[in-house]
């Protein structure tokens, strides 16, 4: 959903509802603003997976996987299902997908995503 843009003379409801936007996506960018964060939300989009995987994956402490998870889990981004004593999170903000590919052709990498 593209942001509305600011025009000379615009009306205080219209501008209220540009502010409102603006704020949504600054937060929705803040949640996205940690590198740990950003590869868990990628590493997601390929499905969903546990703490214990993830940390595999990231070569990190389970602590930090489970910090930055929360964050997510908070913002909205991702989600968890329990299954037994697993719980498998998975991408719950659906333009996710659309962001990293977008993020990935402006950012290249040295894979190919």
């Amino acid at each position: 959903m593209p942001l509305p843009t600011p025009k000379s003379g615009m009306a205080d409801r219209d501008l209220q509802k540009l502010s409102a936007s603006a704020r949504d996506a600054s937060d929705f960018l803040k949640a996205l603003s940690h590198h740990t964060r950003l590869i868990i939300l990628c590493l997601l989009t390929e499905g969903e997976k546990t703490v214990g995987q993830l940390e595999e994956s990231l070569g990190i402490q389970q602590a930090m996987v489970s910090q930055q998870l929360a964050r997510l889990r908070l913002d909205g981004l991702v989600s968890g299902r329990r299954d037994g004593r697993l719980i498998y999170d998975s991408v719950a903000h659906p333009d996710t997908t659309s962001l990293r590919h977008f993020l990935f052709a402006m950012f290249p990498g040295t894979q190919d995503n």
